[in-house]
């Protein structure tokens, strides 16, 4: 049994209590329509302001059967280095362009690029690959519009959808300069590591995962579909320098070892660095935990790095 009282600090716990007041643990027990109505006020709750000098334009792309929602967000001296595309974490059924609002208004005012958020179709309504789908046609837009380097970037669902971009477009002319993976679910060996030790971890647990796992496919069995499961396919080369940050205390965190050792195995640049004592969600608490604080710092110049260029690590 693992002792999250040693794990993890007071100020983590705060906001553990703090999320859980306004999204408790059972919430995946109600309707969707509960779930995102419960998800969207927590968001509120900890919603924290644009940077000062951050605008952001709401519009939309074009696709032959409907239109993606994005979010552009920039800021008077936004630099021309590179754009990111931002996917949302959410489970696959929650979220959208608010619930991620502020996250992307600081990476965008942190860094000077610009960044592009997407609200991707969710599931149940949306089964994939609708998700998977919509992140590539905002891939294949960005590689039209703009003359820039494109950076993925995503948490959780969103690190997901980002990493199968990438895997897609290694052949494309405009193939991704590199990728940001925050506590990204990639769908590893649910038999070992993380996905037991952590199998019970508060704010992400693997009974919930296999909820999302679930309603994402309507219960059909889609094992090894790379689209789905970035970590299925059996190709690990060429794909663009990656940076991956996981929480310690979430079942997830192995993914992130795991994506990491098959890019450097495949002879291509990939770090892990797994934050100690943080646990899923924490980019909500990164003005409230020095822990959070902290890893978003890295994450800010991990994007940065890797939006110039650089390899650092």
């Amino acid at each position: 049994m693992t002792d999250y009282k040693t794990l993890i600090d007071a100020e983590t716990w705060a906001f553990i209590e703090k999320t859980n007041s306004y999204y408790p643990p059972d919430t995946i027990d109600y309707t969707i329509a509960r779930q995102r109505e419960i998800y969207d006020r927590m968001c509120r709750e900890f919603f924290a302001g644009y940077p000062e000098g951050v605008t952001a334009e709401t519009t939309a792309i074009a696709t032959p059967s409907h239109t993606i929602p994005i979010r552009i967000y920039r800021t008077p001296a936004t630099e021309a280095a590179a754009m990111v595309l931002y996917f949302h974490g959410g489970g696959f059924i929650l979220g959208g362009l608010d619930s991620h609002d502020d996250v992307c208004a600081e990476l965008c005012a942190r860094t000077g690029f610009e960044v592009v958020s997407v609200d991707y179709r969710l599931a149940p309504e949306h089964l994939h690959p609708a998700g998977f789908d919509d992140a590539v046609s905002a891939f294949e837009w960005a590689a039209t519009t703009y003359k820039r380097p494109i950076l993925l970037c995503g948490d959780s669902a969103g690190g997901n959808l980002a990493a199968a971009v990438s895997h897609a477009t290694r052949g494309h002319a405009r193939k991704p300069i590199g990728q940001v993976l925050i506590y990204a679910g990639l769908f590893g060996d649910r038999s070992k590591g993380s996905y037991v030790t952590h199998a019970e971890a508060p704010m992400l647990t693997t009974r919930d995962i296999e909820f999302y796992r679930h309603i994402r496919t309507g219960g059909v069995d889609r094992t090894g579909e790379i689209t789905l499961s970035p970590l299925a396919d059996a190709d690990f080369a060429y794909l663009p320098p990656t940076v991956l940050i996981t929480a310690e205390c979430d079942p997830l965190s192995s993914d992130g070892e795991a994506y990491r050792d098959r890019i450097v195995a495949a002879g291509g640049h990939a770090y892990w660095f797994e934050e100690p004592g943080l646990v899923h969600g924490y980019l909500r608490a990164r003005h409230t935990v020095g822990r959070a604080r902290s890893s978003f710092t890295r994450i800010v110049e991990a994007v940065s790095a890797l939006g110039r260029g650089e390899w650092i690590w």
